[in-house]
């Protein structure tokens, strides 16, 4: 068993964590602000996001990359003010911009999911905005993708399907399309958020339905679990000076108007054997 410590709560509801620059990066989607948290828990607003942040990122030159979700940007900061590096609207095909990651050229791949869809659970696109600005649909048909992850080597990347309870990994093409799509693993009853790799190879999951992280084998075995009580993990990352903090999103409600009365969202750590690896 693996003790869990709070780095910091009071928040809404945590989402996209990424360590950068030598502390942790959070969005916190009903505060519609993104934050720059130290191991010692202190949180500065780095961005004021009014259409509600989310996925997190950086490119090759170190301009910040943050997903807008209800207005369906992607953003940059400049001299730390949000400006719009693309817009997603004509892409998103009736869903919303969610998660994502940067490659090593400054592609971004950005899951679309449609959050008020719960019953009919419609499929929907996975998107690549390039260095330039550019847009284009490089997968359809995906079943809610989230937590997009790639390999060290630059080769693969691995999302979340959190709708198919499953790992679904592409190769990524030197142009940035993507081929070879593949079951990574199946996660019967565990809808997968969130995700970070570990140098094994090995996944940590956010299991957004078992108030839990997973730690998944390609093909599905679970190696390690690590519960969060009643409170729901939506996200989790591997950071920390050595790579083997593993930091959980955890919340006890996701609705909006209740997550931003009660500000009981929280940040989690604990430490891991294995360090972090590939992106982000």
């Amino acid at each position: 068993m693996r003790s869990l410590d709070t780095l910091i709560t009071g928040g809404a509801f945590f989402e996209g964590p990424r360590w950068h620059d030598g502390c942790l990066w959070v969005s916190d989607f009903w505060r519609h602000q993104v934050l720059a948290v130290s191991l010692d828990g202190t949180a500065e607003t780095v961005a004021e996001v009014p259409g509600s942040p989310s996925g997190l990122g950086w490119l090759p030159d170190g301009t910040q990359l943050i997903v807008s979700m209800m207005d369906n940007k992607l953003l940059r900061l400049e001299d730390g003010k949000p400006a719009v590096h693309a817009d997603l609207s004509s892409y998103a095909g009736g869903g919303t911009a969610n998660d994502l990651v940067v490659d090593a050229e400054g592609r971004a791949y950005i899951g679309c999911v449609d959050y008020m869809a719960w019953d009919e659970q419609p499929t929907t696109v996975l998107l690549r905005v390039d260095i330039d600005g550019s847009v284009a649909v490089v997968s359809d048909g995906m079943s809610f993708p989230n937590g997009p992850a790639i390999t060290p080597d630059g080769s693969t990347l691995i999302i979340a399907e959190s709708w198919a309870e499953r790992l679904t990994a592409f190769d990524i093409q030197p142009d940035g399309t993507l081929a070879g799509r593949r079951i990574w693993a199946e996660t019967p009853g565990s809808p997968p958020d969130g995700i970070t790799l570990d140098a094994e190879g090995a996944v940590w999951m956010a299991d957004a339905g078992g108030n839990r992280a997973l730690r998944v084998r390609e093909g599905g075995e679970i190696l390690e679990e690590i519960s969060a009580g009643d409170l729901g993990v939506f996200a989790c990352a591997l950071g920390g000076e050595d790579g083997r903090t593993l930091f959980l999103c955890a919340a006890p409600t996701y609705d909006p108007e209740e997550a931003a009365k009660i500000r009981q969202a929280r940040i989690l750590t604990c430490q891991v054997d294995v360090p972090h690896a590939g992106r982000p």
